[in-house]
This record gives structure tokens, C-alpha cells and sequence, in this order.
């Protein structure tokens, strides 16, 4: 079942995002050569906390972190550590999740780590471009199927890999709602309610469709070991048109 938000819950998904959005203007700051992704996730975790909220993955499903920090052929999930440590060259999705007053934002952004290949900047810039032009898409009344081709429009024009197996999902009260949102056409007849919040989160991979799971039970990889790329925002599809929920106030 599809959960239309109140006007209340509306409110405190923003809140939510915006302490998303605090966290990802702050990893744009930090990210350099030298840094490590359990340096990176206490960051994450206290901007989260000071801003009264409680970080989503922390504890989620036994997730061990407050934040994925998943680095080049790594998709999602990546389990932050003291021992990875970021070098010039690679690039780093980090997805946030924070819940404030019982309300979820959830948000993923790939960064540079100093200066990357303008092959690996291009999938970066597809895969935002692929997210905004399904966001463009979340239309109440209309088909979710339209956000799902947009996605997979823009990956198909560029020839890069879509991530199948994963994609993004409605959010709330709960980190993980109806409907699942697929990254390429499925045929689905879902249709968009109006003050529904979908996390849309495409996927792309420069290589290869397909990934597996590392033996930690969490990383997700690139079969060929290509280079991926996440962008995630939550959105709610309103009668005045797509609104982002894990932007800055």
C-alpha cells in the first residue's frame, strides 16, 4: 500500500532531509585523498545528533554505521572503516539516512576524490542528470513506470550499465515503503498518489549491469569491477509539481 503523507508528516520529511542535505554539504568539504570512511561516517553521525535526529541506518537490519560509503566498483552498503582510506582518483557514494520526529529522509551523493578521469566524470554526471530527469517525472496521478524510463533513457544514451537489483522505494515512517521504484522499464502499473514520498535512486555503472555482495554481507560490487555511480533525493510527488525533500532549507 501506497502512503499518502499528511500536511504534518510533509513537514517533518524537510526537517529530515534537510539534516540529510547538512551531512552532504559537509562530506563536499571533507572528501579529500587522506581522509577515511570511519572519519567521514562520525561526521555524518554527529551532524545527525546535533541536529536532534537519529541516524536511519544505524542499527538497520544490523547495519553497523550511520552512513554507506561505498568507493569506485562498490554500488551501495559499503561499511565505513578506519582502515579505507581515500587516495586521488577514486570517487565515494555516500547515502544518508536521518529520522526526525519519526520521519525518514534519505539521500546519496557520489564525490570526487581529487582529480578523477573525465571517463569516471561523465558517469557521475549522467547518473545526476538520470536522477533529476526522474524526478521531473513524479507527477501525481501518473505513472511511476515514467520515472523508471527516464532513468533508463538517460543510461541507455550514454551506454552505461544499469543496476538492477537495487533501486529506490517509497520512505517515511519507514526507511523502506511501497512502491519499489525500478531504474528501467517493468511494465509496472503503480500510479503516482498524490503526497506520496519516493527516495529515487538511480544506479549506473560504467561497465557491466550486474553485481554481487562482498562475503561481509553488505558491499555491493560491480561484477567487472567498473566504476558506479548513486545519486538519491526523496521526493514527494505534490499537485504543484515534484518536491525535494533532502535539499538544503
Amino acid at each position: 500500500m501506497i502512503h499518502r503523507k499528511s500536511r504534518e508528516e510533509i513537514k517533518m520529511m524537510r526537517m529530515a532531509g534537510n539534516i540529510v542535505a547538512l551531512v552532504h554539504q559537509e562530506m563536499a568539504k571533507v572528501i579529500e585523498p587522506g581522509i577515511s570512511t570511519f572519519e567521514l561516517d562520525k561526521i555524518a553521525y554527529d551532524i545527525i545528533k546535533k541536529n536532534k535526529a537519529i541516524p536511519t541506518f544505524l542499527g538497520y537490519a544490523g547495519f553497523p554505521n550511520s552512513i554507506c560509503a561505498s568507493i569506485n566498483e562498490q554500488v551501495v552498503h559499503g561499511i565505513p572503516s578506519k582502515d579505507t582510506v581515500l587516495k586521488e582518483g577514486d570517487i565515494i557514494s555516500i547515502d544518508v539516512g536521518a529520522t526526525f520526529r519519526g520521519m525518514v529522509g534519505d539521500g546519496a551523493w557520489t564525490y570526487p576524490v581529487g582529480k578523477i578521469t573525465p571517463e569516471v566524470q561523465n558517469l557521475l554526471d549522467v547518473t545526476k542528470k538520470a536522477l533529476f530527469k526522474g524526478i521531473e517525472q513524479m507527477i501525481p496521478e501518473k505513472p511511476l513506470e515514467n520515472v523508471s524510463a527516464a532513468i533508463e533513457d538517460v543510461a541507455l544514451e550514454a551506454k552505461l550499465g544499469i543496476v538492477r537489483q537495487y533501486g529506490g522505494h517509497g520512505v517515511g515512517q519507514n526507511m523502506h515503503e511501497e512502491p519499489f521504484l525500478f531504474n528501467y522499464r517493468t511494465n509496472s502499473n503503480v500510479i503516482i498518489k498524490k503526497n506520496c514520498a519516493i527516495a529515487i535512486e538511480p544506479m549506473l555503472n560504467l561497465g557491466c549491469d550486474e553485481v554481487h555482495t562482498l562475503a561481509d554481507n553488505w558491499t555491493v560490487v560491480t561484477d567487472d569491477k567498473k566504476p558506479s555511480a548513486h545519486f538519491e533525493h526523496t521526493v514527494i510527488a505534490s499537485e504543484d509539481g515534484p518536491l525535494i525533500m533532502t535539499e538544503l532549507l
